[in-house]
Order: C-alpha cells, then structure tokens, then sequence
C-alpha cells in the first residue's frame, strides 16, 4: 500500500531532507538535489514488502525521537535521592535516533540529507 503524506513528510524528515513542500516548485526541491530526487524515486516504487520494512523503521524512530525528547524534560535534574541523571542520555540517545536514520538511508540507498551531516546532495547545474 502506498505511503500516506505523513508517512512520506517522515521518511524525508529522518533520511535528513528538507520538506518537499507543495510539489515541484521552487528552488529547494527534488530537481535540485540529486540524491533527494533518488530518494522520491525510491519511496514512489517501493515493493509492498520493502514498504513494510520501512514503516517498521519509522515506527522505531518514532519511538526513538520520542526517547530524545522525553531524556530532555530530565535536564533540570542532577540527582534526587539515590538516582543521578546520566548527564550524556540526550547526546547518546541523539546519536542512537540518528544511527537509526542513517540505517534507513541505507536501507533505501540513498545518502543521508544535509540535515544528518554527511549531505550527499549536490545541486544540479
């Protein structure tokens, strides 16, 4: 079954890509960027089981990002009774969540987005 929006606006997200935005308009879309036009071209021809190993990443991401954000309402905390926070679980569980995105750019053969650092996307001239 095709991906919904939210599901491809995801994809894109954690594989470190810009948003799409409304289609092929504008100078930051697919058309300038090689790799993201690889990857619209993968999510659109995905086999339905190769579609259901992706969901199931951002299924584990989703739980993952959650993880980082929650880490992060513990900031305020150096240490209550017998427990002391583990002053590097938001960079450790940052570095996990985007160990995971990486994963899933491999997964569809594509290099990671800007957005995780090792870009990959060249404009086209």
């Amino acid at each position: 079954m095709p991906f919904t929006d939210t599901e491809r606006t995801d994809l894109r997200r954690h594989c470190g890509y810009p948003a799409y935005g409304l289609g092929n308009g504008g100078f930051s879309n697919w058309r300038f960027y090689q790799a993201y036009g690889q990857l619209e071209y993968r999510l659109q021809r995905l086999s339905g089981a190769e579609e259901t190993v992706a969901r199931t990443y951002l299924s584990t991401l989703a739980t993952l990002e959650r993880a980082v954000t929650d880490a992060g309402a513990m900031l305020d905390t150096d240490t209550a009774a017998a427990w002391t926070r583990n002053t590097r679980e938001v960079t450790e569980r940052t570095r996990l969540f985007d160990d995971w995105r990486r994963r899933l750019c491999g997964f569809l053969g594509i290099p990671a987005g800007p957005v995780l650092g090792d870009g990959g996307t060249r404009i086209v001239v």
